[in-house]
């Protein structure tokens, strides 16, 4: 990436320090401290105020929308042309495959290329294969084979674009704002998850669904506009890794030396794995349990969406990522998949959704942060993949398990057991940490109000020796 002269470089992450974060350190190699303002931590939005951020935010406000416009409308046009749900379903599996099969070698490529340059061709193919899609169905030449090659290509790009997309962050606002940052992303996906279904719905009835691609693939110019038009010279430089043989090998063994990695990662496979399933529990409450039709299944994953929005901005207000955050949000989320398996009715139900959906967006939001505050920059585009592709690959794994289930046992045990398995598997990681980090915990009162929480051995026998 073209930037100016270094200056006024931070500290980099001791690699060979494997101790738990229990809250993330605040280090990012740069060349040069950019001249943007150093908004306060504990406003919500305070990453907007740094210019270049600001540029990329309001791009994929614009960019999310269509994509989720798109997936709307290529659900419908395959649905259309196959009459198939099994055709559905493989168009989607496409679309995912390539992180699955190649998302470790993309993360290898974006820690050596510069990661402006790279978000623009990208978003470029993209905006390419929605306008392509478009043009086919517009004029009434598409078929299935299509929208398979359509998915599949935009599932090559996504395998660069995402971890540069979550690389790139850093770049533009520094550590200090690292959390907000990626919170107000998450927020943006959300609000976009809320309004360009209800948009794509509008559009495929009025003019069509080749209509909706062609806004998807022009919806790219705002992003695109919003990396031109970048400075370079204000974007926090990052050493990207020289071409060589075995930086898949080297990626991965740094990230098996550093338990505030590994385990940050292990717990949100388990979460997306067996708590992220609700196209398959959600729709069986609706119709098994609540006799309810599409109108509750549509309300469940609105209110859900309406949670998340809401995390993601608490998140941003946090303004720092802690493991014990992580850990807390992980148990919360499966402890409220328990209270809804049992909810006598459809509103209680309904009404969970919202705490279902916020506790989810606070373990994405401070995994993220925190797996990107603890890398070297140097390594962070490997191991964002390996994170994204364990995070995005959990649900698709996870699914046919939880689909098993319910078909013997009901969507209630269904969802049950897979909130039991993602808080027993946050307890489990917590300890692990605690342990590897000479911690213990320690139980008292503070000002009437129990206190709980993890402190350093010697503190901690220093508590007992006191109180003996």
């Amino acid at each position: 990436m073209s930037t100016g002269p270094g200056a006024d470089s931070a500290p980099a992450p001791d690699t060979n320090d494997t101790s738990p974060a229990l809250k993330t350190p605040d280090t990012l190699k740069t060349a040069k401290t950019p001249k943007t303002p150093r908004p306060r931590k504990s406003s919500m939005f305070s990453s907007l105020t740094v210019r270049n951020y600001r540029l990329f935010f309001l791009g994929q406000v614009v960019s999310n929308t269509g994509t989720w416009m798109q997936r709307i409308a290529q659900d419908w046009l395959v649905l259309s042309l196959t009459g198939s749900a099994t055709a559905v379903g493989i168009t989607t599996a496409l679309q995912f495959l390539p992180m699955l099969l190649f998302g470790l070698y993309g993360g290898v490529l974006v820690d050596r290329l510069p990661k402006r340059r790279t978000l623009l061709v990208t978003q470029t193919s993209m905006a390419v294969t929605g306008i392509a899609l478009a043009v086919l169905t517009l004029t009434g030449h598409v078929q299935v084979w299509h929208v398979y090659v359509a998915a599949f290509a935009v599932g090559l790009a996504t395998v660069v674009d995402n971890p540069a997309r979550q690389t790139f962050v850093s770049e533009m606002v520094g550590p200090d704002q690292l959390q907000n940052a990626v919170s107000l992303n998450s927020a943006n996906f959300q609000s976009a998850r809320l309004v360009g279904p209800a948009v794509a719905g509008l559009m495929i009835t009025g003019v069509g669904t080749g209509w909706a691609f062609l806004a998807n693939g022009l919806s790219f110019v705002a992003p695109i506009t919003g990396l031109l038009l970048m400075r370079a010279r204000e974007l926090y430089v990052v050493e990207r890794a020289p071409r060589a043989k075995g930086q898949l090998r080297e990626g991965l063994r740094y990230v098996a030396g550093r338990p505030e990695l590994i385990w940050t990662i292990a717990l949100a496979g388990f979460v997306s794995t067996f708590g992220f399933n609700f196209p398959v529990y959600l729709s069986a409450f609706a119709d098994d349990v609540f006799r309810a039709g599409a109108g509750s299944y549509s309300l469940f994953n609105t209110l859900m969406a309406v949670g998340s929005l809401a995390g993601a901005l608490l998140a941003a207000r946090r303004g720092t990522a802690r493991m014990r955050v992580l850990v807390v949000g992980a148990v919360a989320f499966g402890t409220m998949e328990l209270v809804a398996s049992v909810a006598p009715s459809l509103w209680l139900f309904a009404l969970l959704m919202v705490p279902i959906g916020m506790f989810g967006m606070t373990v994405n939001v401070t995994a993220n942060s925190s797996v990107q505050m603890s890398t070297d920059p140097v390594m962070r585009g490997r191991v964002m993949a390996l994170y994204m592709m364990v995070f995005m690959g959990g649900a698709p794994l996870g699914a046919p398990i939880a689909g098993w289930i319910t078909d013997t046992y009901g969507v209630r045990a269904g969802l049950a057991v897979g909130g039991a398995i993602t808080a027993v598997a946050a307890v489990a990681i917590a300890l692990v940490l605690a342990r590897v980090g000479g911690l213990r915990l320690s139980v008292g009162w503070n000002h009437g109000h129990p206190h709980v929480r993890f402190v350093p051995r010697e503190q901690r026998e220093e508590q007992l020796a006191t109180v003996a």
